[in-house]
């Protein structure tokens, strides 16, 4: 094991094998009693699997001040962000892991500055502050072709640095030859991501913010993952639109595109208000030293792209709407570019750790 985050994951797992107090409350233990020792590819499969509900740390008769010092989700935590480091693509991007609000934080103001150049440049100052109505209204301020090359060739550079990721992570986390397109694995996966099964705590749901259990993390996380697949529900829409039927944005404020993405920000606006207030509050005792400052990133920058999208349609037939419209377009070019060295990379691991979990449980029922 190289690292100490690898050394107190494997010495707090070993100990954990042994106890089995906690089998009861998520999926890490379960998995966990698969094993009789654990390797370096084991306990960062087991990290990823964790979804940090708490309820172990609170439970545990070796938490501190026991002499074991066992605190289960800080060492898990502490794991999981190393992974992050070592399976980004490309590599040189692995410190920017460190002090991640700094740099999500600088990506954002040059993203928003870079819309606002291209805009001054391409379509002069005055642009900003006109009032346009209409179809193709918000490309008298970005031009289309200029918004879809860009944003396109973005996405495909962000799907290949996810790809990468992925591969890299079931290389070190699944080397016995598990299928990572298994049909009946990606199957109880999904389901599990849908119902976010494991933020229950094995039912009383997660010790969050303290020690009470609570079941408020978890409809927190469900509004903003299904506020933001209800928003990509509306680009998606939106895209068939333009390309297929030749409708061009914005569109009337009862379209599909419009409803699901109005519905989507609403609910991201309101699930990371949510979490931030419950992380203001949370026991940071249980937490891994310097993981906070990625999620506060994230949340805020999740939180600035949606409500800034909702207030660019409640004035975008204003003198408002040139303004509104570059920031807009600079947060979600910021969220893009940070995606894969921020904390939405987590979804992505969490997920392959979930697939992983199902193909054991199912090998394991099978060999009963």
């Amino acid at each position: 094991m190289s690292s100490d985050a690898l050394k107190e994951a494997g010495r707090v797992m070993t100990i954990c094998n042994a106890c089995r107090y906690c089998e009861g409350f998520c999926a890490v233990f379960p998995a966990m009693e698969l094993r009789r020792t654990f390797t370096g590819g084991d306990l960062k499969y087991l990290a990823n699997l964790c979804h940090n509900c708490r309820d172990c740390y609170y439970a545990c008769q070796y938490a501190p001040p026991h002499d074991f010092d066992l605190n289960f989700p800080k060492a898990m935590a502490a794991l999981r962000v190393e992974t992050y480091s070592e399976f980004v693509w490309p590599k040189f991007l692995a410190g920017l892991f460190k002090n991640n609000i700094i740099t999500v934080l600088l990506v954002t103001l040059f993203s928003i500055a870079a819309v606002l150049f291209t805009a001054i440049f391409l379509k002069g100052d005055n642009s900003l502050f006109g009032v346009y109505t209409g179809p193709r209204s918000f490309y008298v301020v970005i031009p289309y072709a200029v918004m879809l090359t860009s944003f396109s060739a973005l996405a495909l550079v962000v799907i290949f640095s996810f790809w990468k990721g992925v591969h890299n992570f079931w290389k070190e986390t699944a080397p016995g030859g598990e299928r990572l397109l298994s049909k009946h694995g990606n199957l109880r996966a999904i389901w599990d991501v849908l119902r976010l099964k494991y933020l229950d705590g094995g039912g009383h749901g997660c010790n969050y913010p303290d020690d009470r259990f609570s079941m408020i993390r978890r409809t927190m996380h469900h509004a903003v993952f299904y506020g933001f697949m209800s928003c990509l529900a509306a680009t998606t829409i939106a895209a068939i639109y333009d390309h297929v039927f030749h409708w061009p944005a914005p569109y009337p404020y009862m379209s599909l595109p419009v409803v699901f993405g109005t519905v989507g920000g609403i609910l991201i606006v309101a699930g990371t208000s949510g979490m931030l207030y419950l992380k203001s509050r949370m026991d940071q005792r249980p937490a891994a030293a310097g993981s906070s400052g990625m999620d506060v990133a994230f949340i805020l920058l999740l939180l600035f792209s949606s409500l800034s999208g909702l207030l660019l349609l409640v004035f975008r037939e204003t003198a408002l709407m040139g303004s509104l419209l570059i920031v807009h377009l600079g947060l979600v070019l910021a969220l893009f570019i940070t995606m894969p060295i921020g904390k939405f990379v987590h979804g992505i691991y969490r997920y392959l750790a979930l697939l992983r979990h199902a193909q054991e449980q199912s090998r394991s029922s099978g060999s009963r």
